[in-house]
Formats: structure tokens, sequence, C-alpha cells
């Protein structure tokens, strides 16, 4: 019985690693700058940003686990968190304009206001998970 969830916390855990790192590339991609490198290179913004992103992603997809019938819902409920954010992403750059830019030069109160918005819109998700 432990060996039977054992298998189960390691598909889990793996799948939801995988996603994380797929998640991670795919808002990397999104965003006309580069997240790892700002950090790198001490940008407070980027690093509050880029946080609030993977936590808002990973809620729902803690949700998805204790809350899907399988495997293949979980997949399912990730696909949808990872649009979710993507698409917050987007909105939140059509309201500021500047994000860009504002992110790029270190304007913390923006990377902090995307970050609390990625992480707002990742608490949603998870509950309409549940």
């Amino acid at each position: 019985m432990l060996i039977n969830g054992l298998k189960a916390f390691m598909s889990y855990f793996i799948s939801s690693v995988v996603f994380l790192f797929l998640f991670s590339i795919i808002y990397k991609r999104i965003t006309p700058y580069n997240e790892f490198k700002l950090i790198h290179e001490g940008n407070t913004a980027a690093a509050l940003s880029f946080s609030g992103a993977l936590i808002g992603f990973v809620l729902p997809m803690a949700s998805a686990i204790t809350h899907s019938a399988d495997l293949l819902d979980m997949f399912i409920w990730a696909g949808v968190a990872l649009v979710v954010q993507v698409i917050s992403f987007l909105v939140v750059r059509l309201i500021f304009p500047t994000l860009v830019n504002d992110i790029s030069s270190n304007q913390v109160s923006t990377g902090m206001f995307l970050g609390v918005i990625s992480l707002l819109t990742g608490i949603l998700n998870a509950a309409c998970i549940s």
C-alpha cells in the first residue's frame, strides 16, 4: 500500500514540476524581458512579478492535485491554470502599457502589483477548481 501511495506521489509531484517548468518557459517567452537575467542583476521588480506568477500558477496546481479524479484530470486543470496566468499577464499589460519598461527599469511598485495580480488570479483559480 505504501508503494502505491509513493507511486501516486511521484507521478503527481514529477508531473507538477514538469508543468511548473513548462509554465516558466511559456511565461518567460510571453514577457518581452528576461526575468532570469533581470533577477540575476538584482532587479526586485522582476523578482516580485515572476515570483507572484509562479505562486499564482502553483496554487491552482495544488488544488488540482487535491481535487482531481486522476492524473489526466490534473493535467487538464494544470493547462487551465497556465492559460489563466498567461491571460492575466496580458490583461495587466494592456491596462498598464508601460509595464514592460517599468519591470525592466526596476519599478518595484509595478513588479509588486503584477505579482499580486498573478497571486490573486491563482487564488481565485484554485478556489474555482475545488
